[in-house]
């Protein structure tokens, strides 16, 4: 009988993550990443995209991955559909917050830009989504919250 996949495995998986529209987010396979533009975008070389291995109910991946590998075996694959709840949550209005121009450059030391990515105290990640001259819109969602993922995995092993 062949081993499947249970709490406390380490399972190791090539995936391809897409959106519901099917566009390629992330992947483990490089020629993925090369026919989706990704590893031009993300300047990553080949030996960069390597297939993914975690353990199985240690919340190192999202619940709705780590949910969907169990039960599986040793070259099978699946698609697993992953809600944002099982995934990086949903998208909160309360995330995205304005500052004052100078009240934010004294926060982050440097001009803001769109697309710059800044730290906040409180632990939380944010990036510049908009600039005018009375604000500076930083979105703290992460960038996949809201969104229901696709992932094609294909599980490599077991152990």
């Amino acid at each position: 009988m062949t081993a499947t996949v249970e709490p406390g495995d380490i399972v190791t998986v090539d995936y391809v993550g897409r959106f519901e529209g099917g566009e390629v987010f992330d992947t483990s396979r490089y020629e993925v990443a090369e026919a989706a533009g990704l590893a031009e975008a993300q300047g990553r070389d080949r030996d960069e995209y390597t297939p993914l291995s975690f353990t199985v109910g240690t919340e190192s991946v999202i619940e709705g991955l780590d949910e969907g590998v169990r039960g599986l075996a040793v070259d099978e694959s699946a698609t697993i559909t992953v809600p944002p709840e099982r995934a990086y949550g949903e998208f909160l209005d309360e995330r995205v917050r304005e500052y004052d121009p100078e009240t934010f450059e004294g926060m982050v030391g440097q001009e803001p830009e769109i697309g710059l990515h800044v730290h906040a105290e409180n632990g939380l990640h944010g990036d510049v989504t908009a600039i005018t001259d009375a604000a500076v819109v930083v979105d703290f969602n992460h960038e996949l919250a809201g969104k229901t993922l696709v992932f094609e995995v294909e599980v490599l092993s077991v152990g």
